[in-house]
């Protein structure tokens, strides 16, 4: 699927983001990624609530091949073929998953911090580790120097 070919799909839906990504696009809309355009076809960002209508569609789970497995992915399901025929449809189908990519977003905002991660003893101990390595680089460089030296005036040199 190239890039006019998207932009025209979703032309119902509204304006569409498309990003290069692994062998294809992200589609984003609100700065929100919610589809998947890749060689194997176009997948929707799926939820809960949006997974039995692609169920009902016979569409399944986006998936792909490793060395040693099949790995799938619940999130992104593929859109039912029908829908590429069908712009209106195809907008409400995106709107749906637009829904379910927001929902996820929030699911996944971050906690607040205990009062234990925010104590400063993490940060002494990372000053701590800096000041020591500090401390062996210039010892190794004034070794080096000095080993240098001994070199240049002949005083390591036995005498015979």
């Amino acid at each position: 699927m190239d890039r006019e070919f998207l932009t025209d799909l979703f032309a119902d839906f509204g304006p569409v983001t498309l990003r290069r990504m692994f062998s294809g696009y992200g589609i984003s809309a609100d700065g929100t990624n919610f589809a998947l355009a890749l060689r194997a076809g176009l997948y929707f960002r799926a939820d809960d609530q949006t997974i039995p209508q692609f169920e009902a569609e016979g569409c399944g789970p986006f998936q792909y091949q490793t060395r040693s497995r099949t790995v799938t992915v619940n999130s992104y399901w593929q859109l039912p073929a029908r829908l590429f025929d069908d712009s209106e449809d195809l907008a409400v189908w995106a709107r749906s998953a637009l829904g379910a990519a927001q929902r996820a977003a929030l699911r996944k905002r971050p906690r607040k911090r205990t009062a234990a991660r925010n104590s400063k003893a993490p940060a002494k101990k990372v000053a701590a580790r800096k000041a020591a390595g500090k401390k062996v680089a210039a010892s190794k460089a004034t070794a080096k120097q000095s080993s240098a030296r001994k070199k240049r005036t002949g005083k390591n040199r036995s005498r015979s």
